[in-house]
């Protein structure tokens, strides 16, 4: 897998999460451990993708 490939892979999950979250926070019965775990794994992949075009560049 290419780093391009990787980085394209990474991106399309953070879109699923951030999906995910804003269908979360707008249910009337979301929990706080819920959305500060979904806010977590975006911010994670966030990080990896930023490093990963660091590397790139």
């Amino acid at each position: 897998m290419t780093v391009q490939t990787h980085l394209a892979a990474l991106e399309e999950k953070h879109s699923a999460l951030e999906k995910e979250l804003q269908n979360v926070i707008s249910s009337p019965s979301s929990q706080d451990e819920e959305i500060a775990e979904l806010k977590r794994k975006k911010l994670v992949l966030k990080d990896e993708i930023e490093r990963l075009q660091q590397s790139v560049n």
